[in-house]
């Protein structure tokens, strides 16, 4: 059995008004097509729903029924409208965002302080992972908003994605205060020809930053240590096991006994790029919070 919704809730409508023509007259329609829809709904049901009399109608038990499931569902429909509407103008609702951790320690949190005192109700879910994984979680939607990151030579270049560009992310060096490059506002690459270098382990990104760097200057770096993060490798920097390059994001929470040094010319630049599928409709906490990572990069930008 099919059972049409909308002349359910007609029928209610009718049941209310105690007649086919007050129906129509309350709906805007003409009575003809009321009864018309009432017989179709009484052809589903398999019975008769209304018993006509001069003064009006009168509902069968058939009829009873079907009226209180219709008015549940009329309830139903009514909360439905008013959630959406809720979500709609994000006073309710969540959003879900992947990062990586330099990201996570910078960007983001701007990000979840302003969006949460715009939007104190919708509920805000954060997910780290490695590049891989923020991918996975997106597809398989466990996150909506995904930071990601790349390099020239390996674009973030994916037809399911639609990318947002939010800012670019310059390579520094990083050394120790007693270092003889300390205090230097700037350094060229081939003045470190003979220094020590600590570098990201198990094939990092940064890794590659430093070969790239070192290949176009006409050497290959001496690395003394490989870190499993930058708190681990600047830590290293500050004892004088060597120097580093890192993003300036990655530099956010610097270490004491580190200075921060410019590259001439400059390493590669990375691009955080924020990824949504391109095949969902933005929601209205996401097309938000999207706008406010823009604020929020315009703001680390300057």
């Amino acid at each position: 059995m099919h059972l049409d919704v909308r002349r359910m809730l007609l029928l209610t409508e009718v049941a209310d008004r105690g007649s086919l023509t007050a129906a129509a007259q309350a709906l805007a329609f003409t009575p003809s097509a009321v009864s018309q829809q009432i017989a179709k709904l009484e052809s589903e049901a398999g019975q008769p729903l209304l018993e006509r009399h001069a003064r009006g109608v009168q509902l069968t038990p058939a009829g009873q029924a079907l009226v209180r499931h219709a008015e549940r569902i009329g309830r139903q429909l009514d909360a439905a409208r008013a959630e959406l509407d809720e979500i709609a103008g994000l006073r309710s609702g969540e959003l879900r965002i992947g990062s990586f951790p330099t990201a996570g320690a910078s960007l983001l949190p701007r990000l979840v302080q302003r969006f949460g005192q715009a939007h104190p109700n919708v509920r805000l879910i954060v997910r780290s992972a490695v590049f891989d994984g923020l991918l996975a979680m997106l597809e398989s939607r466990e996150i909506q908003l995904a930071l990601l990151w790349d390099y020239h030579w390996r674009r973030v270049d994916d037809p399911s994605l639609a990318v947002t560009h939010l800012l670019d992310d310059p390579t520094a060096l990083i050394v120790a205060r007693d270092h003889p490059l300390a205090g230097r506002a700037s350094v060229d690459i081939t003045e470190l020809t003979e220094e020590n270098w600590i570098t990201r382990a198990d094939e990092h990104p940064v890794a590659d930053v430093l070969a790239r760097t070192c290949q176009a200057a006409g050497f290959r770096p001496a690395v003394a240590f490989h870190a499993h993060d930058y708190q681990e490798a600047q830590a290293m920097v500050s004892i004088g096991l060597g120097i580093a390059l890192a993003p300036r994001l990655a530099l956010t929470n610097l270490l004491s006994g580190i200075e921060v040094v410019s590259l001439k010319p400059s390493a590669p630049t990375r691009r955080i790029l924020l990824a949504r599928l391109a095949e969902r409709r933005p929601t209205p906490a996401e097309s938000a919070a999207e706008a406010l990572f823009r604020e929020v990069s315009r703001d680390i930008r300057t």
